[in-house]
């Protein structure tokens, strides 16, 4: 890791950092220049242990000693994994005015997007799968894959319509978990790519749909050897035709009166389901 003082806020070292709030210039847009920001010790600290490694770092010397006490703790040594990457040393106000907006984290870090993982690498060897319908929601992508990570999924695919799971806000929600959890998308249309399930079924993996209207419990259908939870976004929720696609579809049970879980926390009580039987 290189570190260089910056004290200018017209620096062009700063330009992958920049206007972070700025709807039309975010560097992590993916139509313009499509980086992945990392934000806080912790996440930063994940991307330099994946595959999405950081060319630039921006924060403070107290930020860059903790991220490298941090990493310490944890047995690794965070200049050597950063390797040539710069860390842009700075003070809170300049990172501040570069980025648009008073952050308490104090460090980032960017890094450009690698090739897509394919779906059979994340299907390979998996027995817990994460397929997303329609999920296009920050918040919600960032928290399924925190719960991914804590909860023993493999790898999550997406169907149609779902949003970018290397948006900046759901890769802080993540914790960073995005960055290090394999993710791919299935080829097709809203309509069409139900059909990639049967590679899944193929692969001895059950699909089993998430939705209220279910008579089986989400207890009986998890009982599987491979298992994949089908997760619709939030408010309609999956699709008759990617339910129609899945071998069972099952409910969590609830209270009277109440008719769904957020979809996030629905994902959590089934991989919970899932891990707890496993």
């Amino acid at each position: 890791m290189r570190v260089v003082d910056v004290r200018d806020p017209a620096d062009p070292l700063l330009d992958d950092l920049r206007d972070l709030n700025n709807s039309d210039r975010r560097p992590d847009l993916p139509g313009g220049r499509g980086l992945v920001i990392a934000e806080g010790t912790y996440v930063v600290g994940r991307m330099l242990l994946s595959r999405f490694q950081p060319h630039v770092m921006l924060g403070t010397d107290t930020r860059l000693t903790q991220l490298r006490r941090e990493a310490a703790a944890e047995g690794w040594d965070a200049d050597e994994r950063a390797g040539d990457a710069v860390y842009l040393r700075a003070s809170k106000d300049l990172i501040s005015e570069v980025i648009g907006f008073r952050s308490s984290r104090d460090i980032l870090a960017a890094a450009e997007r690698p090739e897509p993982l394919t779906v059979e690498s994340v299907v390979d060897g998996a027995r817990t799968l994460v397929v997303l319908e329609g999920v296009n929601d920050p918040e919600n992508l960032g928290a399924i894959f925190r719960n991914c990570a804590a909860l023993g999924v493999d790898g999550v695919l997406f169907g149609a319509a779902a949003g970018d799971p290397l948006y900046r806000r759901v890769v802080r929600v993540s914790m960073g978990h995005v960055l290090r959890l394999p993710f791919a998308h299935l080829p097709g249309t809203p309509t069409t790519w139900q059909r990639s399930l049967e590679s899944l079924h193929a692969r001895g993996f059950r699909t089993v749909a998430l939705t209220p209207y279910a008579d089986t419990p989400l207890s009986r259908a998890v009982d599987a050897e491979k298992v994949a939870f089908l997760l619709g976004a939030e408010g309609p929720g999956l699709t008759e035709h990617a339910m129609k696609a899945c071998d069972v579809r099952a409910a969590i049970p609830m209270t009277d009166g109440t008719d769904s879980l957020n979809v996030a926390t629905a994902g959590a009580v089934a991989f919970y389901e899932r891990a707890r039987g496993s």
